[in-house]
């Protein structure tokens, strides 16, 4: 067992037993999500005041509203969610490459096979080069898609990593 399944163990042990929330509902009690980046710097229960059961967290390199569109439609039209609450970080790895690189990297790293499945798959990795119009536009993404209702009230944020502020870009 690595040292990290040894400390998933652990805390597991310690967690579970003072566990007095398996009673809470399967749909997040104050109907709404979080869509933010995978960065460990990030810590979205403390930053944005979401305590167990209130909200869906959904986590992916970049907070990309295109990749987390599966989640986003699952959360609101079978577990009731009303808003979406978008939250790009500043410092973030999305705004330091191209597509170009990553594929370069698969390449070199992980051979031609890798490469000729990444090329097959035609793999966006959704990078981009400014943090505000990012945020910008993966809110108008999802503001412009169908399937996400004119109902749900959508706000998109940048998280300060350096502070550990959220300001809100629109």
């Amino acid at each position: 067992m690595t040292e990290i399944q040894k400390n998933v163990e652990s805390a597991s042990e310690t967690y579970s037993s003072s566990f007095n929330q398996g009673h809470l509902a399967l749909p997040p009690a104050k109907k709404y999500l979080v869509l933010t980046c995978m960065d460990a710097r990030i810590d979205p229960a403390r930053a944005f005041g979401i305590s167990l059961g209130d909200a869906h967290v959904i986590r992916n390199a970049g907070a990309s509203a295109q990749d987390a569109l599966r989640s986003i439609i699952i959360s609101e039209q079978l577990l009731g969610t009303q808003e979406i609450v978008l939250v790009k970080h500043t410092g973030c790895g999305m705004l330091t490459f191209k597509n170009e690189d990553a594929y370069g990297i698969v390449e070199k790293t992980l051979g031609s096979e890798a490469s000729a499945e990444l090329k097959s798959r035609g793999l966006d990795f959704l990078a981009f080069p400014k943090l505000e119009d990012a945020v910008k536009q993966d809110v108008e993404y999802l503001k412009n898609t169908k399937l996400v209702p004119d109902s749900v009230n959508i706000s998109g944020w940048v998280y300060e990593v350096e502070t550990g502020k959220t300001v809100r870009v629109v």
